[in-house]
């Protein structure tokens, strides 16, 4: 159920390509990735083509719609205080999830633009907005490794020093793109903002 919910935002929306599921987790064994989804499958929560896509079956799509009622309570209850902040942030956080599908990687492009329902609360859109930008910066930080000639195994065994410092500022700027769609001081009011909410 961890993956189910991880990929909620994409299997509300579309179907999910098999590699679009390896991308987004590039760093977990393969052999597990396929036995939650079998288990997934066998929960009749989704459906398996040849190809290794899935979609969400008719019980997976309610399940689904537990979810996003589940995170409209949740952030309703903690961002209540904040109300007239959180129109202003989901804005910002959509401009930057539109612009980060013009720089993203396959696990972005798997993600993102999430699945927002005519009814979602500004509380969830803002959720699940923030959620699938961790996406892009995930192919970012693949794309940094990639380029310095590493394997995702040789990464996780990186240990700290020039070349993982590299990595990391490679990192940061590739991950960093689609924010220039903000004004500074709109990336200081989002950032702000942000570190504003509860949670």
């Amino acid at each position: 159920m961890r993956m189910f919910a991880q990929l909620r935002t994409a299997l509300a929306a579309r179907t999910v390509t098999g590699a679009g599921v390896a991308a987004v987790y590039r760093y977990r064994d393969p052999d597990e990735v396929r036995a939650d989804l079998d288990g997934l499958r066998a929960a009749g929560l989704i459906d398996v083509a040849g190809d290794g896509a899935i979609e969400a079956t008719e019980t997976g799509r309610a399940v689904l719609a537990g979810m996003y009622q589940a995170g409209a309570e949740v952030t309703g209850q903690l961002w209540s205080q904040h109300g007239d902040a959180l129109a202003g942030l989901n804005d910002l956080a959509g401009r930057v999830v539109l612009a980060g599908l013009a720089t993203g990687g396959e696990a972005y492009l798997t993600m993102a633009p999430p699945y927002e329902p005519a009814d979602a609360t500004v509380g969830v859109l803002l959720h699940h907005r923030l959620s699938v930008l961790r996406y892009h910066r995930a192919d970012a930080h693949a794309a940094a490794w990639q380029a310095a000639g590493l394997t995702g195994e040789a990464m996780m065994q990186l240990p700290a020093g020039p070349v993982r410092t590299a990595i990391e500022a490679e990192t940061n700027r590739r991950a960093g793109v689609p924010y220039a769609t903000l004004s500074a001081g709109e990336r200081v009011a989002l950032l702000a903002g942000l570190a504003a909410l509860p949670g």
